[in-house]
């Protein structure tokens, strides 16, 4: 018999907001994360290939279920919210052809060419 796991109404809500922040899949974001990492030396020895801390800890996210959710990863993701919610809300005059404005969301998983 299958043991339920319940999670916490506040995770649940955490955990949609995080998903319908975070808008590219964990593909496209690693992707992303990789160009931007390679910069001008191309990829190091490291087996990360240079993919940023935050990003691999949003990735890591992204690859979970919500009942294997860390206090880490709950963290993780309240910064990734919070963050893509103060850029979003101090959206530039250029809008998204700002490319620092976008660059920046990109790098936590957020194409604001994707919204909705």
């Amino acid at each position: 018999m299958a043991r339920q796991q319940r999670v916490e109404p506040e995770v649940e809500q955490l955990w949609q907001d995080f998903h319908s922040r975070v808008n590219v899949s964990s593909e496209q974001l690693r992707s992303w994360l990789l160009t931007q990492g390679s910069g001008e030396e191309a990829f190091g020895a490291d087996p990360d290939l240079g993919v940023p801390e935050r990003g691999r800890r949003i990735l890591a996210v992204l690859g979970k279920r919500k009942v294997d959710l860390t206090g880490g990863d709950i963290e993780v993701m309240r910064e990734t919210v919070a963050e893509i919610e103060d850029l979003l809300d101090t959206r530039p005059a250029a809008g998204v052809t700002d490319e620092g404005w976008r660059r920046a969301l990109l790098d936590l998983g957020h194409d604001p060419l994707l919204e909705r």
